[in-house]
């Protein structure tokens, strides 16, 4: 009989699917696992499905269809690591392979992108650069991960915002992707978003960095709020599910999401890690955000639930919109369509993308 960990991985279907795994691959992997020790291996042969195809038709100058296997690829990887953090070392690798294959298709893809590297506090942050063909000087949308997402897994979301004119900086943050080995998650994200928007106008001249957005998901659905209510060269922010106080949730959340985030917050025990939780709150500090701001909440959301946005938008003294998505689950996974291209055109309408 499956585990309990197994059993709660059958709700990831729509998070995997949407996000550019293969419907029938989930099915096929689901199916032969019955323990947690198993899902990084059974994903990783599965991805390694997909690169092999990607290789192969790079060799054959299909590029084509190499960066649509090489993508998919990428995608299946990132999730054979995804809260597979009781073999470190397993889950690392995984990781490893994800990185390498998206870097691979990113030439290749509809839109296609560049890996680029931002020097912050003495290290730096891995991101993916894109922007729209045939913009001159377009805006930009600074997009941010959540606990165990990571830039390999965003394709889907980026091209929502590059179909309307807009460029897209991927990037990932501390206690995230390629940053997480050696800088914990930290909640003060202004200081991380700060440095991202000095490097965008510094060095990307080929975008506007006057008009910049800011877009979470998850755990990026404080960050987002967070860093707008400090940084105030943001000119809009789109969150979606997002928590109101992280550590208010802690006793709730399910077991592969708190060790996630206990690894990702470099802590040893929930004991140790339940401080830092508690510092991913946004009371007191939502009224300083005085920016447009969407807010996107799902009805059915178990990890970070509506409610958390309905306080949070009632704090908010500026341009605010909430949609609660009544039978949405987290991030509204399962339906997409509800919320991706309302706020993509919101956003290009507050950045003026043409």
């Amino acid at each position: 009989m499956a585990d309990h960990n197994i059993e709660h991985a059958h709700h990831f279907m729509s998070r995997f699917t949407v996000n550019g795994v293969n419907p029938s691959d989930f099915q096929d992997v689901m199916k032969t696992l019955t323990r947690w020790d198993e899902w990084c291996e059974a994903w990783s042969k599965r991805a390694k499905i997909h690169e092999d195809l990607g290789r192969a038709a790079l060799e054959a100058k299909e590029f084509a269809s190499a960066g649509d296997h090489l993508g998919r690829a990428a995608a299946t990887y990132h999730f054979a690591k995804y809260l597979f953090v009781n073999d470190l070392k397993q889950m690392k690798a995984a990781h490893e392979k994800a990185v390498a294959c998206h870097t691979l298709a990113l030439p290749h893809q509809i839109y296609p992108g560049e890996r680029v590297l931002i020097p912050f506090e003495g290290k730096q942050l891995a991101a993916v650069f894109r922007k729209p063909a045939g913009v001159k000087n377009p805006p930009i949308v600074l997009m941010m991960m959540g606990l165990d997402s990571t830039k390999e897994e965003l394709d889907t979301f980026e091209w929502t915002f590059l179909q309307r004119g807009m460029a897209i900086l991927a990037f990932d943050g501390p206690g995230q992707g390629e940053a997480e080995y050696d800088m914990p998650i930290r909640h003060d994200y202004e200081t991380v978003v700060g440095p991202v928007i000095d490097w965008v106008k510094a060095n990307r001249k080929d975008v506007d960095g006057d008009r910049i957005g800011l877009w979470g998901i998850s755990l990026g659905g404080y960050y987002g709020p967070r860093a707008v209510a400090f940084e105030k060269r943001i000119k809009a922010t789109i969150a979606v599910c997002g928590p109101y106080d992280w550590g208010g949730l802690w006793d709730k959340l399910p077991e592969l999401t708190r060790n996630a985030f206990i690894v990702r917050s470099h802590s040893m025990t929930s004991a140790e890690a339940k401080p830092k939780a508690d510092k991913l709150c946004l009371k007191g500090i939502a009224s300083k955000i005085d920016t447009p701001i969407y807010l996107v909440a799902g009805g059915l959301d178990k990890l970070t639930p509506p409610e958390d946005y309905e306080k949070l938008a009632a704090e908010i003294k500026g341009e605010k919109k909430l949609l609660v998505i009544a039978d949405g689950n987290h991030v509204a996974h399962n339906r997409p369509y509800m919320y991706r291209p309302q706020t993509a055109d919101w956003m290009a309408r507050h950045l003026g993308a043409k």
